[in-house]
């Protein structure tokens, strides 16, 4: 692919649908981002010491609201079980920030639907997806929305009504030694069903930790999985014919060493990208990094 191509898929890439537009006098002001000190091109810890209680850490993906008053996020203090897991929000109100409250038990990774009614989020297993609904000043109860047995490491939806998952592989993916997939779920009258979204997406080894755009224009992932899940962020995009550009990498300030690179967000407002990363449990953090500029930078071709 020629860089003017790939500029082009980048800028269209960048132009998101009516959905996306979030409410910019927020967005844009002092208190957004819990009023954090905004990142450059340079990636720097999100929010240190605000988030998690002492003796736990942050993981996973984080989630914003469209208006950017309500932050979701994982507390845990493993990465091996989800036993002391939980969901915790913040929420802007009255002009200031409030404290970080539970809002589930033993779940991680949050995820809103587009138009911020319904919360998915899963457990420390890979087999299910739950939703919550947003009632009176809170969610609903969790109950189960995906309960097959296709497995289900990560999950997003997008506007089109298509669900993103890291799902088992097919018979091809395992020929190709794809131990999980980067997967298009679809559900219709009731039934489920997985589709690999294939090569050059998904990689020999674990092909599970994602963000897809809401419009389906590109999607962010963690490749190179080593055995251990250490891995680096590289995206992809969509053509016209719903087949997957070759992914590259988002660059050496990303992907600086060896380490777990994961629950990867792109905020409302296009502007910043959100990522786990850690070389173990003792320095997981969520870190944030300027998305925008990056996004419309021409990359190389990934070898």
């Amino acid at each position: 692919m020629n860089a003017n191509r790939f500029a082009s898929l980048l800028t269209m890439a960048a132009c998101l649908g009516p959905l996306l537009h979030a409410q910019k006098g927020f967005w844009d002001s002092p208190d957004a981002y819990l009023g954090q000190t905004r990142p450059s091109d340079i990636p720097k810890i999100f929010a240190p010491g605000l988030l998690a209680d002492s003796g736990t850490f942050v993981m996973g993906r984080i989630a914003f609201s469209e208006d950017g008053k309500e932050i979701y996020y994982t507390q845990n203090d493993s990465w091996n079980s989800g036993e002391h897991a939980r969901i915790k929000s913040v929420r802007y109100a009255e002009h200031r920030w409030g404290k970080p409250i539970v809002v589930n038990e033993q779940f991680i990774t949050p995820t809103l639907s587009l138009d911020g009614q319904v919360m998915y989020m899963r457990k420390a297993n890979m087999k299910n997806v739950w939703q919550s609904h947003r009632a009176g000043g809170g969610w609903s109860t969790p109950t189960p929305f995906i309960e097959k047995g296709f497995g289900v490491y990560d999950f997003m939806p997008t506007a089109s009504g298509n669900y993103y998952v890291g799902s088992d592989p097919g018979p091809e993916d395992v020929k190709y030694g794809s131990t999980y997939v980067f997967s298009l779920r679809t559900i219709s009258d009731g039934n489920v069903s997985v589709k690999s979204l294939g090569r050059p997406l998904n990689g020999p080894g674990f092909n599970g930790d994602f963000f897809v755009a809401p419009d389906e224009s590109y999607i962010i992932v963690s490749a190179n999985e080593t055995k251990d899940y250490e891995s680096e962020l590289y995206i992809s995009f969509r053509k016209a014919d719903a087949t997957w550009t070759v992914p590259v990498s988002l660059g050496p300030l990303i992907n600086n060493g060896l380490a777990h690179r994961w629950g990867q967000y792109v905020t409302p407002d296009q502007k910043y990208l959100f990522y786990s990363h850690g070389t173990s449990e003792k320095d997981c953090a969520i870190y944030w990094v300027r998305f925008d500029k990056l996004l419309a930078r021409p990359k190389p071709k990934r070898p």
